[in-house]
C-alpha cells in the first residue's frame, strides 16, 4: 500500500482472505489468486485501519478476520 511516496508494507493471515471471500480452507496454491481477486477490498481494509490509528513508522498493516467482520457491519 502507499501513503503519498511512502510504502506501507501490509499482510493478511488466510483466514481473513477466507472470510472475505465468504470461503474456508482455499488451498495454498490458489492462495495468490485469491489475493489478486480481493485486491481492492484488501487494500480499503488495510487502508482503514492505517487511517484509525497512529501506525509506527517501518510498521507493517495486518489483517486478521476481526477486521473483515468489523468491516462488513
Amino acid at each position: 500500500m502507499m501513503h503519498g511516496d511512502q510504502e506501507i508494507e501490509c499482510q493478511i493471515s488466510d483466514a481473513a482472505m477466507d472470510e472475505l471471500a465468504g470461503t474456508r480452507g482455499t488451498p495454498s496454491l490458489a492462495r495468490q489468486a485469491q489475493f489478486v481477486a480481493l485486491r481492492d477490498a484488501i487494500e480499503m481494509i488495510a487502508s482503514d485501519i492505517f487511517e484509525s490509528g497512529p501506525v509506527v513508522r517501518g510498521a507493517t498493516i495486518r489483517i486478521f478476520t476481526k477486521h473483515i467482520a468489523k468491516e462488513q457491519s
